[in-house]
C-alpha cells in the first residue's frame, strides 16, 4: 500500500485500474465503437486532471461532462478533442460553451432557439447532441410527441448544428428488460432524426450505453458508449462484470486510549464501553466524506483486521474498537475503503451500509483529502 507520509487521510487512485477498466469496456464493444468517459464531478472524485492524464493516451473518443464550467475546465487543461456536455445547461453558460467548442445537449425548441440567437451574435458555429427522453424523465424530447419537436430539433438554428442523438438509461443495473424497451424507443426516433439531419455526413453519432449498459447488452453499442463508474471502480449491477479496485481510502492513527467499562464516547455518548477495551482515533471524519450514518454501524482495516466504528463519527476523527487488534500504534494506517492483505473493505459494501451508492461516495470525498495517484508508469 502507498503512503502519503505528510497526510492524515488521503484517497489513493490506481491509475493502473483506471486504464484496466477503461480497456475492459473497449473489449466489450466491437471495434470502432468510440468510447467517451464521463469525467464529469471531478472525475466521479478522484480528481480531473491526473483522470484525463491517464486515459488520454487510450485513445477516447472525446470526453463527456455535465455543467460548462466542466467542459471549460477540459479545455484549459489542454484537451483539444471533443467534449459533450450531457445535461441541460442555461443560456447564460451557452457563450463559453459556444467559444470553447464544447457541444451542448439540446432538450427543449427552445433551448436550440437560444443557442442559435448565441451563435449568431458571436458569430461563430456550435455543434449540438439531440437528448431524446425514452424513460429517465428529468430531461430530454419526449420520444412519444416526436412528431412535435423532429423538424425543428434537426434543423439547427444559427450557427448551432446537430452532430448527434442520444437517450439516458434508468435502469441498466437492474434488469435486460428495460434496456430494450429504452432501445427500441430510441432506435425508432435516431433512424428518423439520422434522415431528417445529415443524411448525406458522415461523423453523425448516436449514444445511448452507460456503464451497465456496455456489459449488460453490448449489441445496442452504436456511434459511441458512455462508461462512468465502471471506470473508476463502482460495480454495475448483479451478476455484471466487477471492475478493478481503482480507489481506496486510508486514514492514520491519531491515538490510542485505553478505557474502564462505562466510558461513554462521541456526541450525544451513543457508545459506552461495556468493560475495559482500546480504543483507537482515526484521523477522518465526516468533513472527509465518511458518511455520518456509519457511527456504531461501519468498520475500517487496521493491521490486517476488520475494526467497528464506535460512536458518532466527528467532523475530524472516527474512532474505532481495536480491543481485539494485537498491535496498533500511533501513525499505522487504517483503510476505510480498499483491503489490507486478504481482508477488504469494497467501495459498494461501504455504500450499501451507508444507504447510498457508490457514485455519491466517490463525489463526496471531500478536497481535504489529497489524491495519490500510483501506477501512472506502467
Amino acid at each position: 500500500m502507498s503512503t502519503n507520509p505528510k497526510a492524515r487521510a488521503w484517497v489513493q487512485v490506481r491509475a493502473d485500474a483506471l486504464r484496466a477498466n477503461f480497456l475492459a469496456v473497449r473489449d466489450q464493444v466491437a471495434p470502432g465503437t468510440g468510447i467517451l468517459p464521463m469525467v464529469k464531478a471531478d472525475a466521479y472524485g478522484l480528481g480531473l486532471e491526473a483522470s484525463i492524464r491517464t486515459l488520454e493516451p487510450l485513445g477516447p473518443w472525446g470526453f463527456g461532462v455535465a455543467t460548462v464550467s466542466e467542459g471549460v475546465r477540459l479545455r484549459e487543461l489542454g484537451f483539444n478533442g471533443r467534449i459533450v456536455v450531457c445535461s441541460p445547461n442555461s443560456r447564460e453558460d451557452m457563450g463559453a460553451a459556444v467559444q470553447y467548442g464544447l457541444e451542448l445537449s439540446i432538450s427543449s425548441l427552445d433551448t436550440l432557439r437560444e443557442l442559435g440567437d448565441v451563435t449568431r451574435t458571436a458569430k461563430s458555429k456550435a455543434d449540438y447532441h439531440i437528448d431524446v427522453d425514452t424513460g429517465m424523465g428529468r430531461s430530454g424530447f419526449d420520444w412519444r410527441g416526436a412528431a412535435a419537436w423532429m423538424t425543428g430539433a434537426t434543423s439547427g438554428a444559427g450557427g448551432a448544428r446537430c452532430v448527434g442523438c442520444y437517450t439516458h438509461l434508468h435502469s441498466a443495473d437492474e434488469s435486460d428488460e428495460t434496456v430494450q424497451e429504452q432501445w427500441e424507443r430510441f432506435s425508432k426516433i435516431a433512424e428518423r432524426i439520422v434522415d431528417q439531419s445529415r443524411p448525406d455526413e458522415k461523423g453523425f453519432v448516436m449514444h445511448m450505453l452507460n456503464s451497465a449498459g456496455v456489459f449488460r447488452a453490448p449489441q445496442f453499442a452504436r456511434s459511441v458508449v458512455r462508461p462512468g463508474i465502471f471506470l473508476y471502480g463502482g460495480e454495475i449491477g448483479d451478476g455484471q462484470q466487477r471492475p478493478k479496485p481503482v480507489v481506496s481510502v486510508h486514514a492514520r492513527v491519531a491515538l490510542i486510549r485505553s478505557v474502564a467499562a462505562g466510558t461513554t464516547l462521541g456526541y450525544g455518548s451513543t457508545y459506552v464501553s461495556e468493560g475495559e477495551e482500546r480504543w483507537a482515533t482515526l484521523s477522518i471524519g465526516y468533513g472527509d466524506g465518511l458518511p455520518r450514518v456509519l457511527s456504531n454501524r461501519g468498520c475500517a482495516i487496521l493491521n490486517g483486521v476488520r475494526v467497528p466504528i464506535i460512536g458518532r463519527i466527528s467532523m475530524d476523527v472516527t474512532v474505532v474498537d481495536v480491543t481485539n487488534v494485537g498491535s496498533v500504534e500511533h501513525g499505522d494506517v487504517a483503510t476505510m475503503i480498499g483491503s489490507h492483505g486478504s481482508v477488504k473493505l469494497t467501495l459498494d459494501e461501504l455504500a450499501a451500509e451507508a444507504g447510498t451508492i457508490g457514485y455519491e461516495m466517490l463525489t463526496g470525498l471531500t478536497s481535504r483529502l489529497p489524491r495519490v495517484w500510483t501506477g501512472q508508469d506502467e
